[in-house]
């Protein structure tokens, strides 16, 4: 079991917000579950991609907000456009690969190649990329390596 576990609050709707995830992400499952009195999913263990989750239906009383968010490394744009896609169903589109899903969870939906290209030596080409990033909403690795070769 890893040491520090996120732990996300769910205003009742956590088995949807289970059923969700679990069809989004690949190697996703869910490891531990305890039920409430009202049949529901009180608590709930889940793992996507290897990393674990906590979930509590915890009701209408906290909100999460883009303050914490959890970063997808993606291999490629065809990775970006299926979690970018999936993750956006029912959510909304901020700047810079990153979004909000329908339970109010941030995801920063991010390709290799961003972190490739801005690790370059020349602050140039650096520069490029990060200002056709900070113009795009989905990131779209076609627009940053043209950036980088401009």
């Amino acid at each position: 079991m890893q040491k520090i576990t996120p732990f996300l609050w769910f205003d009742n709707n956590l088995d949807e917000a289970l059923a969700f995830y679990l069809s989004i992400f690949r190697q996703a499952k869910v490891t531990y579950q305890q039920k409430g009195p009202d049949g529901k999913t009180f608590t709930a263990a889940f793992e996507l991609e290897g990393q674990g989750f906590m979930g509590l239906n915890g009701g209408p009383h906290y909100k999460l907000t883009p303050a914490v968010s959890f970063f997808v490394a993606c291999a490629d744009q065809a990775e970006v456009d299926h979690y970018w896609d999936r993750l956006l169903d029912g959510g909304q589109a901020q700047q810079c690969g990153w979004l909000t899903d329908r339970f109010g969870v941030t995801w920063q939906i991010i390709p290799d190649a961003l972190m490739r290209l801005m690790s370059e030596p020349d602050p140039a080409k650096t520069g490029r990329v990060r200002d056709a990033m900070m113009q795009m909403v989905k990131i779209d690795v076609a627009g940053l390596e043209k950036a980088a070769a401009a």
